[in-house]
């Protein structure tokens, strides 16, 4: 026998929930460490397609967004902004705000920043970040999450799992040794996955819609196949059967669960998938439909405009337009 035949396969993960975390793939933008000394307020501006998170490490502050009730952080909470969305922090809410722009930044490295602010009084120290993800399946969760994540680590909120995370993250900032940026980077993505999977686990906004399609036993198989072969002929029948079903059977269950039906559910997804190829590099449409499973340029474009009601080729025409 060959060395190929010792060899063993390795499964594909049957973890849709994991794979989709995992796929947000995260790119940390910067970190920075911030000294703030009361009275001080900062207004962050909201960063589409980012997500943003703050650490207290010391001493506390209020996280204010629009609609939202005013959050407390103290020593120890993770404050996670999913969606990017703008928001003020201070020593205290009656605090006025100041743009996050006008303050003194001092650049450590390309993606390390200290912040040194505020009037002299109680310090509050945080450890902030900026992060980007690109995938599909990453902005679809996204999507499904509520403006602010706020774990608190004093109420018992905050998993135990992720205080030594959030110590070290805190310390690699401080110190800046060799190789810390790759470092902080890694533990960034695994203290976003980790506090977005808690937050799956617990809250009741998680038990219906499409996260709970990703939970299901049944229906997490189909779209977990959906998701990685999106240019195979997945026909209801052969969905069945990856969920252990019945045709009649599972087109109920996933209608049920995921509020559309499989069929939709799957160009929905290829058309997302097709709209993010096409703002991010040139590609011929005949070769998109390819990749996507569609047997002409024609089907491919009238899937892509009952849609999102373009072409795609306007689209396209667009994304390169606003580049210039």
């Amino acid at each position: 026998m060959t060395p190929e035949n010792h060899q063993r396969s390795i499964p594909k993960s049957t973890d849709v929930l994991g794979e989709t975390l995992y796929s947000l793939r995260l790119n940390g933008i910067v970190y920075a460490k911030s000294e703030l000394t009361a009275p001080w307020g900062i207004d962050m501006p909201p960063m589409a397609g980012k997500m943003m998170f703050h650490i207290v490490t010391q001493g506390r502050c209020y996280l204010r967004l629009t609609d939202h009730p005013l959050i407390e952080l103290l020593p120890g909470d993770l404050a996670l902004l999913p969606k990017g969305e703008g928001h003020c922090f201070y020593s205290e809410p009656s605090t006025a705000c100041e743009s996050f722009f006008d303050l003194p930044v001092k650049k450590l490295s390309e993606r390390f920043e200290l912040i040194h602010y505020g009037g002299g009084g109680k310090t509050t120290l945080l450890t902030c970040g900026v992060l980007s993800f690109d995938h599909v399946a990453g902005q679809k969760l996204i999507s499904q999450l509520p403006s602010v994540i706020h774990m608190g680590n004093e109420n018992g909120q905050l998993p135990k799992s992720l205080q030594p995370l959030l110590q070290l993250m805190a310390e690699e900032i401080v110190s800046l040794k060799t190789g810390g940026e790759t470092v902080t980077a890694n533990l960034a993505d695994i203290i976003v996955i980790k506090a977005i999977r808690h937050w799956i686990e617990q809250s009741p906004s998680a038990s219906h819609g499409w996260l709970a399609g990703l939970k299901d036993p049944k229906i997490g198989k189909a779209l977990a196949v959906m998701h990685t072969q999106p240019e195979f002929t997945w026909t209801i029948d052969r969905l069945a059967n990856k969920a252990g079903m019945s045709r009649s059977g599972f087109s109920a269950r996933f209608t049920n669960v995921m509020g559309v039906s499989a069929k939709q559910y799957l160009t929905d997804w290829r058309m997302n998938l097709a709209r993010m190829r096409i703002l991010q590099s040139p590609i011929s449409l005949i070769d998109l439909a390819e990749e996507l499973g569609y047997s002409s340029e024609a089907a491919f474009s009238r899937a892509y405009k009952r849609v999102f009601g373009v072409p795609p080729l306007r689209q396209s025409h667009r994304a390169v337009r606003s580049e210039d």
